[in-house]
């Protein structure tokens, strides 16, 4: 807490003699709360934060009756690019991203090829480097080929660490034996991403998947399979004394259990799996509500709430997985699993927001002040003197029904199709740059990888 003198010094007109830009009387959402602040920015890093004089500014922005977030960061994205532009590319996804009010994420190594070693890895940032319109990190995937290589891995630049798919998902990327598991932990000194389902019971239970009926995706890849899984992970971290990272945490067995087992493991949650339920999504949706790990009942969407509110969770990921109409029209179980999300996480969030289900400040911590501390990021995830600006303005009071035509993934779809929200993404400020305003892309491309701490 603030002191008086501290109070009082907020409160005067910051001194400095010009600044880039300033947003002018918005709600500041930050480490102080939330209050109307100005910003001011020089040089793309946040300069000073308080009452400002418009004068010293060489551009302002009205944000009256607007909130300003700190950047959204997305750390579970699928842009598949290399291999699977068909479904979405970097380009694409970004622009999806950045319409959505997110400034930053974390990409995913299914592609084609894999990024498993240190040239696929520079190869994609290549192909991200002022292309994408947010900044950006990829995570190099943990195979059994790859072992020795992690620790070299883990600090390339443009590295947000290991992912490890435990259970098939798309793509060819799989590590389902315990010996392996176990010497990849061994090896990781940050903290490694983990989709975590057992392959294993997956296959032995291929026979209860309903051809033609999607309703029975959950019923196949089930609680069990979830929690045998995590246990093993969980059990594995706390022998090597290692950070694992569970994805998409799907079932309340899981959430209860990681609750009591915080030293070593973290918890994501995604929109859908905290929005949509079984088996009313598979009624509406159909395929278009497959998932992995699948969409649930009522009882387990009731026990991630939960886990959120008792701040078992640590962060809000979208696992943003497009697929195309065509690969999504195919009867199940061959229809492909994944659905868009990174344009939706803020709107669909905001709305939980306004109806009560958690508080802003919370929300920002899922998304900005969350990946920050948990993955070491240099300079982000914070409205801070000298962070980046890097900035989410919303506006808590607009109602917006998404659409299948406001996505701009190159899937061209969403589940939310036709969904009211009330909260919205208004501009989206990379490193000072504004990339967004009110639905308009207004700046070429200048994604940039983001940076760690040593030793995060």
């Amino acid at each position: 807490m603030r002191g008086a003198g501290q109070r009082q010094a907020a409160g005067k007109a910051i001194m400095r003699t010009t600044f880039d830009l300033v947003l002018k009387g918005g709600t500041v959402v930050n480490h102080e709360g939330i209050g109307q602040r100005d910003i001011g920015i020089t040089e793309g890093r946040i300069a000073a934060i308080g009452q400002i004089d418009e004068a010293k500014a060489d551009e302002v922005i009205d944000a009256r009756g607007l909130h300003i977030l700190p950047g959204v960061i997305d750390t579970q994205v699928h842009f598949r690019e290399p291999g699977l532009e068909h479904k979405e590319d970097l380009e694409t996804g970004s622009r999806s991203a950045v319409l959505g009010g997110v400034t930053a994420v974390f990409e995913m190594p299914n592609t084609k090829p894999l990024t498993t070693t240190a040239e696929t890895l520079a190869h994609k940032v290549s192909l991200a480097r002022d292309r994408m319109f947010c900044d950006f990190a990829f995570y190099v995937g943990g195979t059994r080929e790859n072992i020795d290589d992690i620790p070299k891995l883990e600090r390339l630049e443009g590295s947000a660490g290991i992912k490890v798919f435990m259970g098939s998902s798309t793509g060819d990327l799989l590590v389902d034996d315990e010996a392996s598991l176990d010497h990849i932990i061994s090896r990781i000194s940050r903290r490694a991403a983990f989709h975590s389902e057992d392959e294993a019971r997956l296959l032995a239970r291929m026979d209860v998947r309903r051809p033609g009926d999607p309703s029975s995706h959950p019923e196949w890849r089930d609680e069990e399979a979830a929690v045998i899984s995590t246990r093993r992970l969980v059990r594995l971290a706390e022998k090597h004394k290692r950070r694992v990272h569970v994805l998409h945490v799907s079932t309340a067995a899981e959430m209860k259990f990681l609750g009591e087992h915080k030293d070593w493991a973290s918890v994501e949650v995604t929109p859908h799996h905290l929005t949509l339920v079984a088996p009313d999504c598979y009624e509406r949706l159909g395929t278009y509500a497959q998932m992995n790990p699948p969409v649930r009942d009522a009882r387990h969407r009731d026990a991630i709430w939960t886990g959120l509110e008792a701040g078992i969770v640590d962060v809000l990921g979208s696992d943003h997985a497009p697929h195309t109409r065509e690969e999504k029209d195919h009867a199940y179980p061959a229809s492909h699993s994944g659905m868009t999300g990174v344009q939706t996480l803020v709107p669909i969030m905001l709305d939980h927001v306004n109806a009560g289900r958690l508080s802003l400040e919370r929300f920002v911590d899922l998304t900005s002040h969350g990946p920050q501390r948990l993955f070491g990021i240099r300079g982000k995830g914070r409205i801070a003197v000298g962070y980046d600006a890097d900035l989410t303005v919303v506006d808590m009071k607009r109602e917006e029904t998404i659409t299948n035509a406001h996505v701009a993934s190159r899937a061209g779809w969403t589940p939310y199709d036709g969904t009211r929200v009330r909260g919205w993404p208004i501009g989206t400020f990379v490193r000072g740059n504004r990339v967004v305003w009110e639905g308009a892309i207004e700046e070429p491309a200048h994604g940039q990888p983001v940076h760690f701490f040593e030793g995060a």
